[in-house]
Order: structure tokens, then C-alpha cells, then sequence
């Protein structure tokens, strides 16, 4: 039980000043020593910010919509603790409340959920006497609430004040004071309401409260903010709701400066709860993100109005950029879902979102309920949050979106990222703050972000024997050398029409469907930059595919698979985009997908990196087929051929898709040697030696699978003729280097996005080769063992 001096001031309609009245009152109780707590009721960002200069303590807000009316009075009192009195400023007119619901979330809600007394503002410039009709009206409305004083406002002669105190003597109601005309103390606005504070300097504010203290009687104010008696709440404590998920104080950087102003005080403390150290920077101005950043808060405010200086500041974009497409945790609203799109009014932002923004006539505001059709960082199927929306510029909602607004798609979100118009309290949903804070954790203990342009061949030496490289000859067959040397005019420029026509005859489809290109490498080049819109990997996946993309300019997606589910693919799962990626078999994994699932994903382009397609018998689960619309393939020929130094391979897929492949190719990059090679490798003889090597390679990893089980480890069930194993019950680390002192080159799993240092990726070879990696493997845990 706890009885705090309170006040609201609030007016009939909005315009009448309140705003420079309350923070007018605020100013001048602090000036004298008098510790306010400074509040505004309803969802703004604004007025709170010059609540905050006037006050020298935080503004809240109280807003029952935003976060239930239970929540109220514990917020008022933490909001006013150690304060010697607080100041309540309203929202609209005193009674305007949500639309259709009785005035719920209206000034005079919050004055009965506090039992707070109201000090009315009334703006007397166009009446005189009818000011005391207005305030019976006012008065009597509802009984619960009461007024216990005006202020009025623009009042213009000594005759025009006498009037109206002579209106208000029969009700009863004291004058506390009277503000002249054209005192030049009031906040100016913009599109969205008053300037924010954080553009101004403290005079205006000091202004205002040396004005108020001139006009109004303030001891009478304390007096009936005094009137208000003991509140039965328990203040509201961010620790009871979050929990921090580990020891660590991860660094959540938040945006700030004069572009980045709205945010709620409680998500800072929300987030302090959850073992996060929240850091303001300046988008505007600062060059890098805060040292240690591991989340990334970015709210509302005004870009529009800094768009320049925004753009200008290209080191920071790039740094939100990279971040974000490194799936770091990261929160925005409204000004921060701007920020993040490609480009705002003309001007470029951050790019890690394809969508353009920019201004418009139409004002977009009100409450709204949000639900979400899927899981994201933020959003639970079948829970709805509420908030507020407010902004005049307009961004296409992704998919998926962020929110469905009372069914309105909004934003765009995944598992790591949450960007949309709304504005959240999280103090009335403290579950999206430990969501937040629980992938900010898990983000800051994460290994080291995988080295995208690591192959395997970095990791082999002199010496060592070779389980890195997945080639799966030690040389190129001589009938294959010889038709590259003898067959091809290499006089000649480069002709691919003999290449196209056999990859067409060898797959049963129209050469309209197949471009021929120097490797994998060159295919996702073309795709990244030919296919436009939202993009997204799944991982683990060789790294070539998101290096391309990000090279481009692009900003995928990654969705990780679980070791858990042995790296299978739950189509339900993968979030939408524009353009998916994916290998089948994968690598590093092994996993071969089916094709039904990789059907279902929902994607505009799906682009399947079958590499190690003909590397398993029988080619099951290929998407090659005579109709692919919206789809692409990739194949190599480098694996089963040996042909790695001659990068050749091709794309069959959607004709129109290949044509936009085609006009980002560069002439001739495809050499004659690539040309007869692929010709003499796809000749009918080839498809007999073909599938004898597929099935060799399939007997080779089922020996390496077996050797590996039987010295107690678990390789994920796969197909192709490579294994991915966790060794960590051998060792703690890495093994590469210890494997590399004993003779054995191996590919480290954390090269790869969603595996750690402890995977290994096998070559499968021969059983002389695995038998002595075995052993190499047991020596390695008996010196650990040892060492213990």
C-alpha cells in the first residue's frame, strides 16, 4: 500500500495544452527540488520525451490497451518511485478512449485505475462563459472521476478571465491558473505530432516551466494531487517476469540519436532483467555497432526526416547489414522496419530487407491486435499481442510478415529477425523481451561465424592423406583426357551448343532448359544476381550459395536444420522467400531430402544444389523433370569425373529462369576443354561407369559408417560418398589438427553455418584409408583420456 501525490491533467479534446501544461508543471516543481514522476496516458513516444527533460527521470506511459488493466497501477508505482509527487499527463479528451469499447484506455480510465484527482486545461479562445458548462459537463459525466481544478489556456484580457471564473464559481471547481495568449512556450509539430525532445534543447522546456510557475499556483496543485489516497498495488518489477538465461551480459545494441526516439523506459529495464546490457548508438553518426553487440533493438522515431544523414553514414549501414543477414537477434519497429528496407524515399538504407519505403498523404494509426500465422522471433501461433500503430509511410509486407494487424499482414519476420509498423509495450508482454533475450544469448555463445569461402582444399597438405576433398578419383580417367586434349579445337572460342545439347539429351528435356556453366561457383553467381526479392539458405549447406548472395548485395535468410532431427528438412518449418536454396544430397550432411518436401517449400524460385546428384545410385529424388516452372538444378560434373580444375558443370530448370541465368553470364565462360569434357562425361556409354562408381561410393561410405559406429560415435544417416560425424566424445575441440599430426587432412564442421568445431565432414574412401583413420581416431581419445 503505498500513497503518492498525484495529478492528471487532462483536457476536453486534444489542442487545448495540456502537453505544455503538464510539462510545464513538471519543469517547475523540479526546478524547486521536487522530485517528479512524470507519466502519459495512451501509447505516445513524444510527449514522454519532454516529460523526461522537464522531469530529469524517465516518462511512462499508462496505457491499459497496451498492457492490461492490471498492469497500471503496479507501473504508476514503479514508474514513481522515491518521487515526491507525480504528474499524470492525459491522452485526446478526457474521455475519448479505443473506438467502440466505452472509453476504454481514456485519460479517465487511467485517473480511475490510479484514483487520481484531474486537473482539466481548457483552451478559452474562441468561448468565455460557456467554459462552465463545459467543466459541469465534464464533471458530471462520470462520477468517479474528479475534477478538482482548472487551468485555463489562451486566455485573452483581464474581462475574458473574469468572465469565465465568474462561469465556474457555482460549481465549485478552483482556478489554478491562467495562461495569456500567444506566450510562444508550445512544442512545435510535424507530420507526427510535436518535434521530439531529443531535437530541441532544454530552454524550450525550461521556458515552459518558468512560465507555468509564473501562472499557476502550484502549491494548490500539490494540495490536490495531495487528495489522492493510499494506491493498493505492488509495484511492477522486470524480474519477476524475465529471467536471465545465463551468466553472461550480452550487449543489446540499441538505436538512438535524433532519428531513433521511441521507446518505452520498461524495455530497457526488461531487458537488464534478462541479463542484457543495452547500448545505445547513433545510427546517424556512430561508424560501428557497440563492442560485443549480440542483439540489435531498433524503434521508432523519424528517419524520414534524417534519411540524408542516414544514408550518409554507410560504414554503419553495412554493419546492420551483416549483422543481420549473420542472424543476429534483431527487433524493429516502425522507424526501425524503415531502416532496415533497401531504401527510404530514394534514399539506401541497410538493405537487409529487398522491400522500398517511403512517405505518404495517409495517416495510418490505432490500436491493433497481432497474431502470427507462424513462429518467429518474436510471434507464437495462437497468441496475439497487442499494440499501436502510427506513421504516415508505407513498406510491402514480407512473408511472412511479421504480424497479422486485425488480420492485415505487417512486416517481415524469421527466427532471427522481427521487423514491423507496430509498437509493443513489452512490459505487457514480457514474453516477447525473454524471447528476445533468450536469442541474444544463445547468439553471444554461438561459435565464430563460419568462414563462407572455406573449401576443403585449404585444408589439405603435403603428406597428408586426403579425406577433405570430396573428388571421388584420385585423377581424371584417360579416356576423359584424352577427349579434352585430342577432341576439343581449343583454336577456337568456346562453343557451349555441344554441351547444351548433350546435358538436354542426357536428362530427357529441351535444350531451352539447361545453361551450361564453369562450376557450381559460377551458377550460384548467376542466381544471385539474375533472381531478385528475398532469399534464404538452408543450412548446413555448402557455403557457396550465401557468399554468392551476399557478394551480390543480397541479404538471405538462414534457416539451420537440427542435429537433433538428423538434418532433415521439415518443410513446415522453412519460412517463405522469394528465392530458396538448398542441396540434396547436402553437404556436408549427406542427407538426401525428398523431393515432396522439397516441393512443398514455399518459395517463388526454388533452387535445388544437386552437385552430388549423380554420386548416388540411381539419381532418386532428382527435381530434374521435363516441366520445372519456378524451379532450378544444379549439377557437377567435378565429383564423379575428377574434373575440379576444369569447374564444369550446368543448370536445367524453368526455361525463363535460365534465360535470366543466361543474360548475366560473360561470354566464353565456359572453355572448350569444360565443353568436350562435358560431353564425353554425359556420352550414353559414360552412364554404365557412372552408376559403377555411384555404387562404390555408396559400398565406401557404408564401410566408413560402420568403422566409425563400432569406436562408439553416430555419423548422420546420409547417402553421399561423404560422412558428417560429431566427434565430441573423443575430444572436446576440434580434431583437424590433431588428425592432420597423425596424417589425416579432414574438413572442419565449423566452416559450415549450424555446426561447431567438434564436426568432422569424411571423405568416403577406401577401407585400408578408413581403417587407418580409426586408428588415428582412437590414439587421439586415449591421450585425452590420458590427460584427464
Amino acid at each position: 500500500m503505498v500513497s503518492i501525490p498525484r495529478v492528471v491533467i487532462a483536457a476536453p479534446a486534444s489542442g487545448h495544452g495540456k502537453t505544455t501544461v503538464a510539462t510545464g508543471v513538471m519543469a517547475a516543481l523540479a526546478s524547486r527540488g521536487t522530485r517528479v514522476a512524470p507519466f502519459k496516458v495512451g501509447p505516445d513516444y513524444i510527449d514522454p520525451g519532454y516529460h523526461t527533460l522537464a522531469a530529469g527521470r524517465p516518462g511512462r506511459n499508462l496505457d491499459p490497451f497496451l498492457c492490461g488493466e492490471e498492469l497500471i497501477a503496479p507501473l504508476f508505482e514503479h514508474g514513481s518511485a522515491d518521487a515526491d509527487i507525480a504528474i499524470v499527463e492525459g491522452v485526446m479528451g478526457l474521455f475519448d478512449g479505443q473506438l467502440g469499447t466505452g472509453g476504454f484506455a481514456s485519460t479517465a480510465h487511467v485517473a480511475r485505475l490510479i484514483d487520481a484527482p484531474v486537473l482539466l486545461v481548457v483552451d478559452a479562445r474562441h468561448t468565455s462563459r460557456s467554459v462552465g458548462a463545459l467543466v459541469l459537463g465534464m464533471a458530471s459525466f462520470d462520477p468517479a472521476i474528479r475534477i478538482a481544478g482548472v487551468v485555463l489556456n489562451q486566455v485573452g484580457s483581464p474581462r475574458h478571465e473574469a468572465e469565465i471564473r465568474d462561469s465556474l464559481v457555482p460549481l465549485g471547481v478552483p482556478v489554478l491558473g491562467v495562461l495569456p495568449r500567444n506566450l510562444d512556450i508550445e512544442a512545435p509539430s510535424r507530420h507526427l505530432g510535436l518535434v521530439p525532445a531529443a531535437e530541441r534543447d532544454d530552454a524550450g522546456i525550461q521556458a515552459m516551466g518558468a512560465v507555468v510557475a509564473e501562472h499557476l499556483d502550484l502549491d494548490e496543485l500539490r494540495r490536490i494531487a495531495g487528495m489522492a489516497g493510499p494506491l493498493a498495488a505492488t509495484p511492477w518489477d522486470p524480474a519477476a517476469v524475465v529471467t536471465p538465461p545465463s551468466d553472461l551480459r550480452p550487449v543489446v545494441a540499441v538505436a538512438g540519436g535524433r532519428a531513433f526516439t521511441f521507446r518505452y523506459p520498461e524495455t530497457d529495464e526488461l531487458l537488464r532483467a534478462a541479463g542484457c546490457l543495452p547500448v545505445t548508438f547513433d545510427p546517424m553518426t556512430d561508424t560501428a555497432l557497440p563492442e560485443g553487440t549480440a542483439g540489435l533493438w531498433i524503434g521508432g522515431g523519424f528517419p524520414e526526416m534524417h534519411a540524408t544523414d542516414l544514408a550518409g553514414n554507410a560504414s554503419l549501414r553495412e554493419a546492420v547489414r551483416e549483422a543481420v543477414a549473420d542472424g543476429m537477434p534483431t527487433v524493429a519497429e516502425c522507424a526501425g522496419l524503415l531502416y532496415l528496407c533497401r531504401q527510404l524515399d530514394g534514399h539506401p538504407m541497410v538493405g537487409a530487407l529487398p522491400h522500398t519505403s517511403a512517405m505518404t498523404a495517409r495517416l495510418t494509426m490505432g490500436y491493433r491486435s497481432a497474431t502470427t500465422g507462424r513462429d518467429t522471433l518474436l510471434g507464437r501461433v495462437g497468441e496475439t499481442v497487442t499494440g499501436h500503430e502510427f506513421h504516415r509511410t508505407h513498406c510491402e509486407a514480407g512473408d511472412p510478415p511479421a504480424w497479422l494487424l486485425d488480420g492485415r499482414p505487417d512486416g517481415v519476420a524469421s527466427t532471427t529477425l522481427h521487423a514491423s509498423y507496430l509498437h509493443v509495450h513489452w512490459a505487457g508482454h514480457p514474453q516477447l523481451a525473454q524471447r528476445f533475450a533468450d536469442a541474444v544469448h544463445a547468439f553471444a555463445v554461438r561459435p565464430a561465424a563460419p568462414d563462407l569461402l572455406h573449401h576443403g582444399d585449404r585444408d589439405i597438405a603435403p603428406g597428408l592423406v586426403d579425406l577433405a576433398v570430396n573428388v571421388r578419383q584420385p585423377a581424371t580417367p584417360a579416356w576423359l583426357v584424352e577427349a579434352i586434349v585430342r577432341d576439343a579445337d581449343w583454336a577456337a572460342y568456346p562453343d557451349p551448343a555441344p554441351a547444351r545439347a548433350a546435358i538436354a539429351r542426357h536428362h530427357g528435356v529441351d535444350e531451352a532448359m539447361v545453361l551450361p556453366v564453369a562450376g557450381a561457383a559460377e551458377a550460384f553467381t548467376l542466381v544471385a544476381r539474375a533472381l531478385e526479392g528475398t532469399s534464404l539458405v538452408v543450412h548446413p549447406q555448402f557455403t557457396e550459395p550465401e557468399a554468392a548472395l551476399l557478394a551480390a548485395g543480397r541479404t538471405p535468410t538462414r534457416h539451420v536444420l537440427a542435429a537433433a532431427d538428423g538434418f532433415r528438412l521439415d518443410p513446415a518449418r522453412v519460412p517463405a522467400a522469394d528465392l530458396i536454396v538448398v542441396g540434396n544430397p547436402t553437404n556436408p550432411t549427406g542427407v538426401l531430402h525428398r523431393a515432396e518436401d522439397l516441393l512443398a517449400l514455399d518459395s517463388g524460385i526454388l533452387v535445388v544444389d544437386e552437385a552430388f546428384g549423380d554420386t548416388i545410385p540411381g539419381e532418386p529424388e532428382t527435381l530434374i523433370a521435363p516441366h520445372m516452372a519456378g524451379r532450378l538444378v544444379l549439377r557437377s560434373l567435378t565429383k564423379t569425373w575428377a574434373l575440379a580444375g576444369l569447374r564444369v558443370g550446368y543448370v536445367v530448370g524453368d526455361p525463363t529462369l535460365i534465360a535470366r541465368l543466361a543474360a548475366q553470364q560473360a561470354p566464353w565462360s565456359v572453355s572448350t576443354p569444360a565443353v568436350a569434357a562435358t560431353v564425353a562425361c554425359l556420352a550414353d556409354g559414360r552412364r554404365l561407369d557412372a552408376d559403377r562408381l555411384a555404387r562404390e561410393g555408396a559400398a565406401a561410405r557404408a564401410d566408413l559408417v560402420a568403422r566409425l559406429t563400432e569406436v562408439g560415435l553416430h555419423p548422420v544417416p546420409g547417402q553421399a560418398p561423404f560422412v558428417l560425424v560429431d566427434t565430441a566424445a573423443i575430444a572436446a575441440g576440434s580434431l583437424r589438427e590433431p588428425l592432420a599430426s597423425r596424417g589425416f587432412a579432414v574438413r572442419r564442421g565449423e566452416t559450415f553455418p549450424g555446426l561447431g568445431p567438434t564436426w568432422l565432414r569424411l571423405a568416403a574412401r577406401d577401407p585400408h584409408t578408413h581403417a587407418g583413420l580409426i586408428a588415428a581416431l582412437l590414439d587421439i581419445k586415449e591421450d585425452a583420456c590420458n590427460e584427464n
